[in-house]
């Protein structure tokens, strides 16, 4: 059993940044895919960014490539997602996700172990 817990968001202006961090415990952290998805209002979960259990690879939709950056530190637990040049429309909650499988995917319904999510607001 995997219990993650999200935090950093909150209210930022557009062009801003923010950091989210998911604490993980158990102690096979380190042999998880995981990965961060969010939901706005109204509209389906959707995939954000990946990493592989090693952190070697990393994946991201195309709405985030170049603004928002995946890591993990396996010695802490914890996986990251580095937000910046934020926009309007990724006002969102975001969960963070771990995925048990061998191989990452960008389907929720893949992964095994949710956060309770942390909300996003970027005001323009």
């Amino acid at each position: 059993q995997v219990q993650l817990v999200e935090s950093g968001g909150g209210l930022v202006q557009a062009g801003g940044s923010l950091r989210l961090s998911c604490a993980a415990s158990g102690r096979t952290f380190s042999s998880y895919n995981m990965g961060w998805f969010r939901q706005a209002p109204g509209k389906e979960r959707e995939f954000v960014a990946a990493i592989s259990w090693s952190g070697g690879s990393t994946y991201y939709a195309d709405s985030v490539k170049g603004r928002f950056t995946i890591s993990r530190d396996n010695a802490k637990n914890t996986v990251y997602l580095q937000m910046n040049s934020l926009k309007p429309e990724d006002t969102a909650v975001y969960y963070c996700a771990a995925d048990i499988s061998t191989n990452w995917s960008p389907r929720p319904y893949e992964y095994d172990y949710w956060g309770q999510g942390t909300q996003v607001t970027v005001s323009s």
